[in-house]
């Protein structure tokens, strides 16, 4: 019972707001101390965690990467060319990008797109400068809102492709939890075949939330500008 303590560090620590990753390895030392294992050994298994997950640390590598391209104008760059397509509205992109997240997860290819790599350098700067085009300057809580927009696109594009997929990390946890429960033969073939209609409805839902979007900045601009004082009210 004392190994559950760690559980209560790690409540505590959230609850008061530290930082996560202290916080994990603060309560994993007292669980390791409290089982049983000896300092030494408490460090090899983190050694032996870090080793078997070392793909969690590549935004060490592509962070930078990112960073630099974002200095040179990879934002700039993706704004002139939305710029071009006149017809393709704030919505009408997001909706496309739901669709091609949703179609490379179902793939397996989930690390192709993501928050870090392509909403914030690309997918959010294209949907800005498409309402630009169509409705002028953005407003501080219009800009937030594209942005929030584009970050569920891919959020929910992954959340519900990636099951479309069969060996995906969830489809043969739940495989594994079941057959081994409730001895069934469950293969991941039927889970991922379930999951498409799943996906479409996702698609159907949220792409028609990122249509409205366009009517939505609309009206939130026109709102905007009305309770501006013109110049010649400024000047009085």
């Amino acid at each position: 019972m004392l190994v559950l303590l760690g559980v209560l560090v790690v409540v505590i620590g959230f609850a008061t707001r530290r930082n996560p990753l202290l916080v994990v390895g603060v309560a994993g030392i007292v669980t390791g101390l409290l089982g049983g294992l000896s300092a030494r050994e408490v460090l090899a298994a983190f050694g032996d965690g870090f080793a078997s997950s070392r793909a969690v640390t590549i935004f060490a590598i592509t962070l930078p990467v990112i960073g630099l391209l974002e200095r040179y104008g990879l934002q700039e760059q993706a704004r002139t060319l939305i710029a071009r397509f006149t017809k393709l509205t704030t919505g009408r992109f997001l909706a496309l990008y739901l669709l091609l997240r949703q179609v490379t997860a179902a793939l397996g290819l989930v690390s192709v797109c993501g928050p870090a790599q392509t909403v914030r350098p690309l997918v959010a700067p294209m949907a800005e400068g498409a309402a630009e085009r169509a409705h002028g300057p953005l407003t501080d809580k219009a800009r937030e809102k594209v942005r929030s927009f584009s970050a569920s696109a891919d959020n929910v594009g992954l959340f519900f492709g990636e099951d479309v997929f069969l060996a995906v990390g969830s489809i043969l946890l739940i495989t594994g939890f079941v057959n081994t429960t409730y001895d069934t033969h469950l293969e991941p073939l039927h889970l991922a075949l379930w999951a498409i209609p799943t996906a479409i409805c996702a698609f159907v839902v949220h792409g028609w939330r990122l249509l409205r979007l366009d009517r939505q900045l609309e009206r939130e601009l026109l709102a905007a500008n009305a309770t501006q004082p013109t110049a010649k009210e400024a000047a009085k």
